[in-house]
């Protein structure tokens, strides 16, 4: 009968016996996996293996956080890219660091690959950003002289590992503070983007349909040049708007307001549209209609703007034929026309009436909260009736030729002067001839002397009045020259 320590020694020379075997035996197996099996054969056995012993029995769990969940924008995605980077690492060997002009502050990011521990009520939690590059062809017809193209895109993701027990505390605790951490961050130092569409956009990547650009646009209300009761109207308005979130869930309305700015050229449309932005810190969006092929593609670059943000569509009369939704089925203009084939097959698409209006009322016009839609016209009359109803176009403002009230702003902008011995004489001016808050301020730039810029505006509405009567008395002696004709063909009628 053996002691306890022979025994002892019994089983720890079996444990290395054991291990010596299985040692040996990995060893034989990599080198078979390794020189024997096709590389495709090979890479999935490891990622089995991997996922067997590795993922299975790990006390560790790592979440995906993916750009885009569908066609919507991942929040929780955007705020961890805001929060991570305050947390980079001097440890970090890659960064990607970038500057736009007129922000104070440098942006640092992760670069692929690369990881960020952050620490939350005592628990690390583990970062890495990754980025997986895709390909895509865009398919042509047939019979088309050029081949179908491939165009490249990269579906970005965070990984987030931590140990398995903190998962409550994650999702009730860590995550809510990271949204709010982003905010306060992005709220700070916010600079105001301008967002245009890509003319060369990314085939079913939606991070890729807008570029953008910091908006420097200095208006604001105070500057200007309209009436000063509708500008308190529209500040009411705005400020009204963004206050009811509760109000428009519990109506059951998608929280979007829509405004139709329309006038002469010239009067500040878009000034008023850099003032809306500005006074409410919101991106805004540049939707170039005539830049988009199809219903589907304006539904998709809808979907990929972000909340609390102005979309604008200027020059809606211009930039399609959307004036009566009859004529939706006649034959597109070349300009609007895009042709696909699919199997020998062909389909014109274009942006119709019915979608724009769809876009901005229908059921996608609710995925996303706190946006405004604009429209700017020259021409109100040329419009559909169903674009300017409640619900679609809100408020209409018109932004007329300047009055005393608005050259009054111009001046203190121009000159910071509130009153001249010339104002009263340029008023009166102002109610007789047509004059927009453009031509205005192009005379007050003249001279950054106030008495030669007024001076040269007053002769400048002095002639503008001159012509206008000169046009007057044209149109009067046409009309009685065309009424003298129109007698002599009746007296040879007769």
């Amino acid at each position: 009968m053996a002691s306890p320590s022979q025994e002892s020694m019994i089983t720890t020379k079996t444990l290395l016996s054991t291990a010596a075997s299985l040692g040996a035996s990995v060893v034989l197996a990599r080198t078979i996996i390794n020189d024997v099996l096709p590389d495709s054969l090979r890479h999935h056995l490891l990622n089995s293996l991997h996922h067997l012993f590795g993922r299975r029995f790990s006390s560790h769990l790592t979440i995906i956080i993916g750009e885009y969940n569908g066609f919507a924008s991942n929040e929780i995605y955007h705020a961890a890219e805001t929060y991570l980077s305050t947390k980079i690492s001097p440890n970090t060997r890659r960064l990607c660091v970038s500057k736009v002009e007129g922000e104070k502050n440098v942006e640092i990011t992760m670069e692929r690959g690369e990881e960020v521990i952050d620490t939350f009520q005592g628990v690390h939690f583990k970062w890495r950003f990754v980025c997986h590059k895709t390909q895509r062809e865009i398919p042509t017809p047939r019979n088309f002289h050029y081949m179908g193209s491939v165009m490249s895109s990269e579906d970005k993701t965070y990984e987030l590992s931590f140990h398995k027990k903190h998962k409550a505390m994650v999702f009730n605790s860590y995550f809510p503070h990271i949204l709010d951490q982003a905010k306060a961050i992005k709220e700070e130092d916010k600079a105001i983007k301008l967002h245009a569409v890509k003319h060369e956009r990314m085939h079913g990547n939606i991070s890729d349909m807008w570029s953008s650009v910091n908006l420097n646009h200095p208006a604001t209300f105070e500057t200007v040049a309209m009436d000063r009761h509708l500008k308190q109207q529209v500040m009411d308005d705005l400020e009204r708007f963004v206050s009811r979130k509760e109000y428009y869930r519990k109506v059951g309305k998608a929280w979007k307001r829509g405004y139709l700015l329309y006038g002469p050229p010239g009067t500040g449309k878009s000034s008023l549209i850099a003032a809306m932005a500005n006074f409410l810190k919101f991106d805004v969006y540049d939707l170039e209609l005539t830049a988009i092929n199809s219903n589907s593609e304006l539904r998709n670059m809808l979907v990929a703007t972000a909340n609390r943000s102005i979309l604008v569509v200027e020059d809606i009369d211009c930039s399609i034929d959307l004036e009566n939704r009859s004529n939706e089925m006649e034959q597109v203009p070349p300009r609007r026309m895009m042709r696909s084939g699919w199997r020998g097959g062909y389909t014109e698409e274009k942006v119709t009436l019915s979608g724009l209006l769809n876009f901005i009322d229908g059921l996608w016009s609710s995925c996303g909260d706190e946006r405004i839609i604009v429209f700017t016209t020259n021409h109100k009359d040329r419009l559909d009736n169903a674009l300017l109803r409640p619900g679609r176009m809100d408020m209409h403002i018109y932004m007329g030729y300047c009055n005393p009230c608005g050259f009054k702003t111009l001046l203190s902008n121009y000159h910071n002067i509130e009153n001249h011995q010339l104002c009263e004489v340029i008023g009166d001016l102002l109610q007789e001839v047509e004059a927009t808050p453009a031509e205005i301020a192009e005379e007050l730039m003249k001279s950054d002397i106030v008495d030669v810029a007024l001076e040269g505006l007053t002769k400048f509405l002095q002639n503008k009045k001159i012509e206008a009567g000169e046009s007057k008395e044209k149109a009067i002696s046409s009309g009685s020259d065309q009424g003298e004709k129109n007698i002599e063909i009746e007296k040879d009628g007769e």
